[in-house]
Protein backbone atom coordinates (compact mmCIF):
# COMPACT_ATOMS: atom_id res chain seq x y z
CA UNK A 1 0.00 0.00 0.00
CA UNK A 2 1.34 3.43 -0.95
CA UNK A 3 1.93 5.89 1.86
CA UNK A 4 -0.47 8.82 1.92
CA UNK A 5 1.17 12.28 1.95
CA UNK A 6 0.77 14.07 5.28
CA UNK A 7 -1.11 17.05 3.78
CA UNK A 8 -3.65 14.71 2.17
CA UNK A 9 -4.06 12.75 5.41
CA UNK A 10 -4.79 15.96 7.33
CA UNK A 11 -7.25 17.15 4.67
CA UNK A 12 -9.10 13.82 4.60
CA UNK A 13 -9.18 13.58 8.39
CA UNK A 14 -10.82 17.00 8.69
CA UNK A 15 -13.18 16.40 5.77
CA UNK A 16 -14.79 13.32 7.30
CA UNK A 17 -15.76 14.85 10.65
CA UNK A 18 -18.49 17.33 11.52
CA UNK A 19 -19.67 19.14 14.67
CA UNK A 20 -21.84 17.28 17.15
CA UNK A 21 -25.47 18.26 16.60
CA UNK A 22 -26.54 18.01 20.24
CA UNK A 23 -26.31 21.15 22.39
CA UNK A 24 -26.83 22.00 26.05
CA UNK A 25 -27.26 25.12 28.12
CA UNK A 26 -24.79 25.46 30.97
CA UNK A 27 -23.70 28.17 33.45
CA UNK A 28 -21.21 30.63 31.97
CA UNK A 29 -18.87 30.05 34.93
CA UNK A 30 -18.64 26.36 33.91
CA UNK A 31 -18.12 27.00 30.19
CA UNK A 32 -14.32 27.27 30.00
CA UNK A 33 -13.09 25.33 26.97
CA UNK A 34 -16.60 24.66 25.69
CA UNK A 35 -17.64 25.59 22.15
CA UNK A 36 -20.49 28.01 21.46
CA UNK A 37 -23.42 26.54 19.59
CA UNK A 38 -24.99 29.95 18.98
CA UNK A 39 -23.56 33.42 18.30
CA UNK A 40 -23.51 35.94 21.14
CA UNK A 41 -24.88 39.45 20.48
CA UNK A 42 -24.45 42.28 22.98
CA UNK A 43 -27.74 43.15 24.72
CA UNK A 44 -26.38 46.53 25.86
CA UNK A 45 -23.29 48.74 25.80
CA UNK A 46 -20.18 47.75 27.74
CA UNK A 47 -19.51 49.90 29.61
CA UNK A 48 -23.13 50.95 29.86
CA UNK A 49 -22.27 54.55 30.80
CA UNK A 50 -19.50 57.09 30.25
CA UNK A 51 -17.03 56.61 33.11
CA UNK A 52 -13.57 57.61 34.25
CA UNK A 53 -10.55 55.43 33.58
CA UNK A 54 -8.49 57.13 36.32
CA UNK A 55 -8.77 58.43 39.86
CA UNK A 56 -8.85 62.22 39.80
CA UNK A 57 -11.21 65.15 39.30
CA UNK A 58 -14.07 65.61 36.86
CA UNK A 59 -14.09 69.15 35.46
CA UNK A 60 -15.59 71.26 32.68
CA UNK A 61 -12.96 71.66 29.98
CA UNK A 62 -14.27 75.14 29.12
CA UNK A 63 -13.32 76.29 32.64
CA UNK A 64 -9.63 75.49 32.16
CA UNK A 65 -7.25 78.30 31.25
CA UNK A 66 -5.27 77.95 28.04
CA UNK A 67 -2.12 78.96 29.93
CA UNK A 68 -1.33 78.95 33.61
CA UNK A 69 -3.18 77.26 36.46
CA UNK A 70 -6.95 77.15 36.97
CA UNK A 71 -8.59 77.43 40.41
CA UNK A 72 -11.75 75.33 40.91
CA UNK A 73 -13.99 74.41 43.84
CA UNK A 74 -14.58 70.72 44.72
CA UNK A 75 -18.31 70.34 45.34
CA UNK A 76 -18.72 66.54 45.66
CA UNK A 77 -17.02 63.16 46.01
CA UNK A 78 -18.04 60.38 43.61
CA UNK A 79 -16.89 56.79 44.28
CA UNK A 80 -17.37 53.97 41.76
CA UNK A 81 -20.91 52.61 41.90
CA UNK A 82 -22.53 55.97 42.78
CA UNK A 83 -24.01 58.64 40.53
CA UNK A 84 -24.43 62.40 41.05
CA UNK A 85 -27.86 63.90 40.46
CA UNK A 86 -26.58 67.48 40.36
CA UNK A 87 -25.21 69.18 37.25
CA UNK A 88 -21.73 70.61 37.72
CA UNK A 89 -21.57 74.34 37.14
CA UNK A 90 -18.89 76.81 36.13
CA UNK A 91 -15.79 76.74 38.31
CA UNK A 92 -16.77 73.49 40.03
CA UNK A 93 -15.08 70.06 40.16
CA UNK A 94 -15.88 66.58 41.49
CA UNK A 95 -13.48 64.17 43.19
CA UNK A 96 -14.02 60.94 41.20
CA UNK A 97 -12.82 57.34 41.46
CA UNK A 98 -12.03 54.93 38.59
CA UNK A 99 -15.19 53.48 37.07
CA UNK A 100 -17.56 56.12 38.38
CA UNK A 101 -19.96 57.70 35.86
CA UNK A 102 -19.04 61.09 34.44
CA UNK A 103 -21.09 63.81 36.20
CA UNK A 104 -23.44 65.89 34.07
CA UNK A 105 -21.66 68.98 32.81
CA UNK A 106 -18.13 67.47 32.99
CA UNK A 107 -16.09 66.46 29.95
CA UNK A 108 -12.54 66.11 31.27
CA UNK A 109 -10.86 63.99 33.98
CA UNK A 110 -7.69 65.44 35.51
CA UNK A 111 -5.61 62.79 37.25
CA UNK A 112 -4.97 63.29 40.93
CA UNK A 113 -1.18 63.19 40.56
CA UNK A 114 -0.97 66.57 38.76
CA UNK A 115 -3.34 68.72 40.85
CA UNK A 116 -2.95 70.56 44.13
CA UNK A 117 -5.77 70.60 46.66
CA UNK A 118 -6.31 72.65 49.79
CA UNK A 119 -9.63 71.83 51.41
CA UNK A 120 -12.26 72.40 48.74
CA UNK A 121 -9.92 74.45 46.60
CA UNK A 122 -8.36 72.67 43.59
CA UNK A 123 -5.56 73.95 41.36
CA UNK A 124 -5.37 72.36 37.89
CA UNK A 125 -2.26 72.89 35.74
CA UNK A 126 -2.41 73.82 32.06
CA UNK A 127 -2.09 71.25 29.30
CA UNK A 128 -5.25 69.21 29.91
CA UNK A 129 -7.26 67.85 26.96
CA UNK A 130 -10.98 67.63 26.45
CA UNK A 131 -12.42 64.12 27.02
CA UNK A 132 -9.14 62.82 28.47
CA UNK A 133 -9.35 59.74 30.71
CA UNK A 134 -13.00 59.15 29.81
CA UNK A 135 -14.26 55.72 28.69
CA UNK A 136 -17.34 56.14 26.53
CA UNK A 137 -20.41 53.93 26.80
CA UNK A 138 -20.02 51.05 24.35
CA UNK A 139 -16.28 51.66 23.98
CA UNK A 140 -15.61 47.97 24.67
CA UNK A 141 -18.79 46.41 23.24
CA UNK A 142 -21.62 48.27 21.49
CA UNK A 143 -25.27 47.31 21.81
CA UNK A 144 -26.36 44.69 19.19
CA UNK A 145 -22.78 44.11 18.06
CA UNK A 146 -21.53 40.57 17.39
CA UNK A 147 -19.45 39.51 20.38
CA UNK A 148 -18.65 35.87 19.56
CA UNK A 149 -19.43 33.69 16.57
CA UNK A 150 -20.81 30.18 16.78
CA UNK A 151 -17.90 27.77 17.04
CA UNK A 152 -15.76 29.82 19.42
CA UNK A 153 -13.95 27.79 22.05
CA UNK A 154 -14.28 29.84 25.21
CA UNK A 155 -11.13 31.14 26.91
CA UNK A 156 -10.80 32.68 30.41
CA UNK A 157 -11.22 36.27 29.07
CA UNK A 158 -14.28 35.12 27.13
CA UNK A 159 -15.91 33.96 30.34
CA UNK A 160 -15.37 37.44 31.78
CA UNK A 161 -16.83 39.08 28.68
CA UNK A 162 -19.95 36.91 28.78
CA UNK A 163 -20.41 37.78 32.44
CA UNK A 164 -19.99 41.50 31.69
CA UNK A 165 -22.96 41.14 29.34
CA UNK A 166 -25.11 39.86 32.19
CA UNK A 167 -25.26 36.31 30.83
CA UNK A 168 -25.54 33.58 33.44
CA UNK A 169 -26.12 30.67 31.02
CA UNK A 170 -24.84 29.90 27.53
CA UNK A 171 -25.65 27.31 24.83
CA UNK A 172 -22.74 25.10 23.81
CA UNK A 173 -22.14 21.89 21.89
CA UNK A 174 -22.31 18.89 24.17
CA UNK A 175 -19.02 17.38 25.26
CA UNK A 176 -17.28 15.01 22.87
CA UNK A 177 -16.92 11.51 24.35
CA UNK A 178 -13.81 9.53 23.49
CA UNK A 179 -13.15 5.86 24.24
CA UNK A 180 -9.46 5.12 24.90
CA UNK A 181 -7.84 1.72 24.44
CA UNK A 182 -4.27 0.44 24.71
CA UNK A 183 -3.38 -2.84 23.01
CA UNK A 184 -0.50 -5.24 23.39
CA UNK A 185 0.54 -8.29 25.40
CA UNK A 186 3.63 -6.44 26.59
CA UNK A 187 1.73 -3.46 28.06
CA UNK A 188 0.97 -3.44 31.80
CA UNK A 189 -0.46 -1.01 34.34
CA UNK A 190 1.92 0.93 36.64
CA UNK A 191 2.10 -0.60 40.11
CA UNK A 192 2.78 -4.07 38.76
CA UNK A 193 6.43 -5.26 38.74
CA UNK A 194 7.96 -5.29 35.26
CA UNK A 195 8.89 -8.62 33.76
CA UNK A 196 11.40 -8.92 30.89
CA UNK A 197 9.80 -7.66 27.67
CA UNK A 198 7.05 -5.68 29.41
CA UNK A 199 6.48 -1.92 29.39
CA UNK A 200 4.27 0.35 31.43
CA UNK A 201 1.26 1.81 29.64
CA UNK A 202 2.47 5.38 29.04
CA UNK A 203 0.43 5.63 25.85
CA UNK A 204 -2.95 5.45 27.53
CA UNK A 205 -1.98 7.93 30.24
CA UNK A 206 -0.63 10.32 27.57
CA UNK A 207 -3.80 9.98 25.50
CA UNK A 208 -6.02 10.59 28.53
CA UNK A 209 -3.92 13.62 29.49
CA UNK A 210 -4.21 15.29 26.06
CA UNK A 211 -7.93 14.53 26.02
CA UNK A 212 -8.35 16.08 29.47
CA UNK A 213 -6.54 19.19 28.22
CA UNK A 214 -8.93 19.27 25.26
CA UNK A 215 -11.94 19.12 27.57
CA UNK A 216 -13.66 15.94 26.39
CA UNK A 217 -15.32 13.12 28.34
CA UNK A 218 -13.19 9.98 28.49
CA UNK A 219 -14.31 6.35 28.48
CA UNK A 220 -11.26 4.38 29.62
CA UNK A 221 -11.45 0.83 28.26
CA UNK A 222 -8.07 -0.16 29.68
CA UNK A 223 -5.44 -2.47 28.18
CA UNK A 224 -6.55 -5.13 25.70
CA UNK A 225 -4.34 -8.11 24.91
CA UNK A 226 -3.48 -9.04 21.33
CA UNK A 227 -6.51 -11.28 20.95
CA UNK A 228 -8.92 -10.61 18.14
CA UNK A 229 -12.09 -11.32 20.12
CA UNK A 230 -11.02 -9.11 23.03
CA UNK A 231 -10.10 -6.24 20.71
CA UNK A 232 -13.41 -6.58 18.86
CA UNK A 233 -15.39 -6.52 22.10
CA UNK A 234 -13.61 -3.38 23.32
CA UNK A 235 -14.04 -1.56 20.02
CA UNK A 236 -17.73 -2.48 19.80
CA UNK A 237 -18.29 -1.12 23.29
CA UNK A 238 -16.34 2.04 22.50
CA UNK A 239 -18.31 2.64 19.30
CA UNK A 240 -21.62 2.10 21.12
CA UNK A 241 -20.86 4.46 24.01
CA UNK A 242 -18.60 7.15 22.53
CA UNK A 243 -18.29 9.49 19.55
CA UNK A 244 -14.64 8.59 18.95
CA UNK A 245 -12.64 5.43 19.52
CA UNK A 246 -8.93 6.10 20.07
CA UNK A 247 -6.45 3.22 20.24
CA UNK A 248 -2.69 2.87 20.47
CA UNK A 249 -0.77 -0.04 18.97
CA UNK A 250 -1.96 -2.84 16.74
CA UNK A 251 -2.00 -0.90 13.46
CA UNK A 252 1.34 -1.93 11.97
CA UNK A 253 2.10 -5.06 9.93
CA UNK A 254 3.16 -7.56 12.60
CA UNK A 255 1.43 -10.88 13.19
CA UNK A 256 -0.18 -9.50 16.36
CA UNK A 257 -1.17 -6.09 14.96
CA UNK A 258 -4.84 -6.99 14.85
CA UNK A 259 -6.65 -3.68 15.24
CA UNK A 260 -6.84 -2.90 11.52
CA UNK A 261 -8.22 -6.39 10.84
CA UNK A 262 -10.91 -5.93 13.45
CA UNK A 263 -11.84 -2.47 12.16
CA UNK A 264 -12.18 -3.85 8.63
CA UNK A 265 -14.67 -6.39 9.95
CA UNK A 266 -16.62 -4.12 12.32
CA UNK A 267 -16.59 -0.98 10.21
CA UNK A 268 -14.38 0.58 7.57
CA UNK A 269 -10.87 1.98 7.19
CA UNK A 270 -10.60 5.27 5.33
CA UNK A 271 -6.81 5.27 5.10
CA UNK A 272 -3.83 3.54 6.65
CA UNK A 273 -0.17 4.50 6.75
CA UNK A 274 0.97 8.10 6.25
CA UNK A 275 4.22 9.42 4.80
CA UNK A 276 5.27 11.03 8.05
CA UNK A 277 7.79 10.39 10.82
CA UNK A 278 6.97 9.67 13.55
CA UNK A 279 3.55 8.17 12.92
CA UNK A 280 3.65 6.15 9.70
CA UNK A 281 1.52 3.24 10.99
CA UNK A 282 -1.89 4.66 11.81
CA UNK A 283 -5.45 3.86 10.81
CA UNK A 284 -8.43 6.15 10.29
CA UNK A 285 -11.95 4.87 9.81
CA UNK A 286 -15.36 4.37 11.34
CA UNK A 287 -17.15 1.85 13.54
CA UNK A 288 -20.89 2.37 13.35
CA UNK A 289 -21.50 6.03 14.20
CA UNK A 290 -18.12 6.48 15.89
CA UNK A 291 -14.99 7.87 14.28
CA UNK A 292 -11.95 5.63 14.73
CA UNK A 293 -8.35 6.77 15.15
CA UNK A 294 -5.77 4.03 15.46
CA UNK A 295 -2.48 5.52 16.65
CA UNK A 296 0.93 3.83 16.51
CA UNK A 297 2.44 2.01 19.46
CA UNK A 298 5.56 4.10 20.04
CA UNK A 299 5.04 6.78 22.72
CA UNK A 300 6.31 9.74 20.67
CA UNK A 301 4.35 8.60 17.62
CA UNK A 302 1.16 8.54 19.68
CA UNK A 303 1.52 12.17 20.78
CA UNK A 304 2.80 13.53 17.46
CA UNK A 305 0.03 11.85 15.47
CA UNK A 306 -2.58 13.03 17.94
CA UNK A 307 -1.40 16.64 17.83
CA UNK A 308 -1.04 16.83 14.06
CA UNK A 309 -4.08 14.86 12.86
CA UNK A 310 -6.43 13.78 15.64
CA UNK A 311 -6.67 16.92 17.79
CA UNK A 312 -7.69 19.19 14.85
CA UNK A 313 -10.41 16.69 13.89
CA UNK A 314 -11.71 16.48 17.46
CA UNK A 315 -11.89 20.27 17.68
CA UNK A 316 -14.11 20.25 14.59
CA UNK A 317 -16.33 17.60 16.20
CA UNK A 318 -16.51 19.80 19.30
CA UNK A 319 -17.92 22.59 17.10
CA UNK A 320 -14.84 24.66 16.19
CA UNK A 321 -14.34 25.68 12.55
CA UNK A 322 -11.39 24.00 10.79
CA UNK A 323 -8.24 26.10 10.95
CA UNK A 324 -5.00 26.04 8.94
CA UNK A 325 -2.01 24.52 10.69
CA UNK A 326 -0.28 27.18 12.80
CA UNK A 327 3.33 27.56 11.69
CA UNK A 328 6.31 29.82 12.33
CA UNK A 329 9.47 30.45 10.33
CA UNK A 330 12.43 30.73 12.64
CA UNK A 331 16.20 30.29 12.85
CA UNK A 332 17.65 26.89 13.77
CA UNK A 333 20.56 26.64 16.20
CA UNK A 334 22.54 23.79 17.70
CA UNK A 335 23.78 20.45 16.38
CA UNK A 336 22.79 19.83 12.72
CA UNK A 337 19.85 17.62 11.81
CA UNK A 338 20.69 15.11 9.06
CA UNK A 339 17.44 13.79 7.57
CA UNK A 340 17.95 10.90 5.15
CA UNK A 341 14.48 9.43 4.69
CA UNK A 342 11.73 10.22 2.17
CA UNK A 343 8.92 10.91 4.67
CA UNK A 344 7.91 14.30 6.01
CA UNK A 345 9.47 14.45 9.45
CA UNK A 346 8.40 16.27 12.58
CA UNK A 347 11.47 16.63 14.78
CA UNK A 348 10.95 17.64 18.38
CA UNK A 349 12.39 21.04 19.18
CA UNK A 350 12.67 23.68 21.89
CA UNK A 351 11.65 27.24 21.00
CA UNK A 352 13.68 29.90 22.80
CA UNK A 353 12.73 33.56 23.23
CA UNK A 354 15.22 36.15 24.43
CA UNK A 355 14.06 39.72 24.00
CA UNK A 356 13.43 40.29 20.30
CA UNK A 357 15.47 37.20 19.41
CA UNK A 358 13.90 33.78 18.89
CA UNK A 359 15.28 30.47 17.69
CA UNK A 360 14.76 26.71 17.91
CA UNK A 361 17.02 23.77 18.67
CA UNK A 362 16.50 20.02 18.54
CA UNK A 363 15.71 18.12 21.73
CA UNK A 364 18.39 15.59 20.74
CA UNK A 365 17.72 12.00 19.70
CA UNK A 366 14.57 11.72 17.61
CA UNK A 367 13.88 8.02 18.12
CA UNK A 368 10.12 7.51 18.35
CA UNK A 369 10.49 5.53 21.56
CA UNK A 370 12.23 8.34 23.45
CA UNK A 371 9.38 10.05 25.28
CA UNK A 372 11.74 12.60 26.85
CA UNK A 373 12.13 14.16 23.39
CA UNK A 374 8.42 15.00 23.51
CA UNK A 375 8.45 16.04 27.15
CA UNK A 376 11.19 18.60 26.48
CA UNK A 377 9.64 19.91 23.25
CA UNK A 378 7.40 22.92 22.84
CA UNK A 379 7.41 22.78 19.02
CA UNK A 380 7.83 20.42 16.08
CA UNK A 381 10.41 21.16 13.38
CA UNK A 382 8.90 20.40 9.95
CA UNK A 383 11.35 18.65 7.63
CA UNK A 384 10.27 18.04 4.00
CA UNK A 385 9.93 14.66 2.27
CA UNK A 386 13.33 14.83 0.61
CA UNK A 387 16.65 14.26 2.45
CA UNK A 388 18.00 17.45 3.98
CA UNK A 389 20.67 18.69 6.37
CA UNK A 390 19.63 21.52 8.68
CA UNK A 391 22.63 23.50 9.90
CA UNK A 392 23.11 26.23 12.47
CA UNK A 393 21.64 29.48 11.13
CA UNK A 394 19.27 27.85 8.65
CA UNK A 395 15.63 28.94 8.60
CA UNK A 396 13.10 26.23 9.43
CA UNK A 397 9.32 25.89 9.66
CA UNK A 398 8.02 24.96 13.10
CA UNK A 399 4.64 24.05 14.53
CA UNK A 400 4.14 25.24 18.14
CA UNK A 401 2.80 22.44 20.33
CA UNK A 402 -0.68 23.09 21.73
CA UNK A 403 -2.34 20.68 24.11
Amino acid sequence: MNLMPFAEARERTLARVSPLAETETIPVVSALGRVLAEPVVAPFNVPNHDNTSMDGYAVRYEDLAASGDTALTVVADLPAGDRLTQTIGAGEAVRIMTGAPIPDGCDCIVIQEVVQRDGSQLTVPQGQKQAQNIRRAGQDIATHSDVFSRGRRLSPPDIGMLTSLGLSDITVHRRLKVAVVSTGNEVITPGTPLEPGQVYDSNRSSMKAVLQALGVDILDLGIIRDEKEAIAAALRRGAAEADVVLTSGGVSVGDFDLVTDVISELGSIDFWKVRMKPGKPQAHGRIGNAIFFGLPGNPVSVLATFLLLVRPAMLVMMGCPPEPQKQLTIQFRGAPINKTGDRMEFARGILHYEGADAWIESTGSQNSGILTSMSKANALIVLPDDPIVVNEGDTVTVIPIEY
